[in-house]
């Protein structure tokens, strides 16, 4: 599943082709006809992210909510859009550009209500200069469940997913299993100032890279990371192999119904 940083360049990218333009829309698939016919014609107005939720807001307080899931994607290009191929949800049309939506978990048009609802529903986003971390801090603090469960919890920090929690917590020295109740106020703080800073370079270069400069491939003399998620990482489904720090074999196991990977000597409890 996409993480926020994925969903936020989506945002950006949308609000640079369709910003202030009429689009016309359509369902090729058919299972979004009547939200696509009421858009139709429309200007859109703006876009916003918030953790992993797409907003298109249109005229007439409609906006459109996309979440892409596990399957959803995105394909664009410029001109005339192409025959539709496969089960497209949403296409979006301009003179100048097309956006094509396929397999979504969520493609719904919804109300001012339903929009405050949904972001109602969400934690802080690390991406957003009007997060609340202390908010987030104060559900952590009063939590007995693992740290690593806690921080992928989309309404406690939204828009973080396994890649970002694993490296944050590795870049912390925290295993993933301590306890909310036992992350100091201080500890809470470099995480989140760690998350916005991971989460932000990923918006800049369109990847997670979380390794310091003396980990890099280029200073170690170590080939890159081969993946298909890309990005050099500390831990993130590097089981069994040595840690670029210590050279403990990386850990790995379940942690909240997914995998955890840590460092049994760089991640220990304070």
């Amino acid at each position: 599943m996409p993480e926020g940083h994925t969903i936020r360049r989506l945002a950006d990218q949308h609000r640079e082709l369709f910003r202030g333009k009429r689009v016309t829309a359509s369902s090729p698939q058919g299972r979004f006809t009547a939200g696509a016919a009421l858009i139709s014609g429309e200007v859109m107005e703006s876009t916003d992210a918030y953790g992993k939720h797409l907003l298109h807001r249109y005229a007439g307080d409609r906006t459109l909510h996309i979440h892409l899931g596990l399957y959803g994607r995105f394909t664009d290009g410029p001109g005339t859009a192409p025959p539709p191929i496969g089960e497209v949800r949403l296409r979006l049309t301009t003179g100048d550009h097309w956006l094509d939506l396929r397999g979504p978990t969520a493609c719904e048009l919804l109300t001012p209500p339903e929009v405050k609802a949904l972001i109602g529903r969400l934690g802080a986003d690390p991406l957003r200069d009007d997060a609340d971390p202390a908010t987030a801090y104060a559900r952590i603090s009063r939590s007995n469940k693992p740290i690593g469960a806690l921080l992928l919890d989309q309404s406690i920090v939204a828009g973080t997913g396994l890649i970002f929690v694993t490296e944050a917590l590795f870049r912390a020295g925290l295993p993933p299993t301590i306890s909310g109740r036992s992350l100091s106020p201080e500890a809470w703080r470099e995480i989140w100032a760690d998350l916005r800073a991971l989460m932000r370079a990923g918006v800049e270069v369109g990847r997670i890279d979380t390794v310091h400069a003396v980990h890099t491939p280029e200073a170690m003399g170590r080939p890159p990371r081969e993946d298909r998620h890309g990005g050099e990482v500390y831990v993130y489904r590097r089981t069994g192999q040595p840690c670029l720090v210590c050279g403990t074999p990386v850990r790995t196991a379940p942690l909240a119904g997914r995998k955890s990977y840590w460092c049994p000597t760089c991640q220990t409890l304070p």
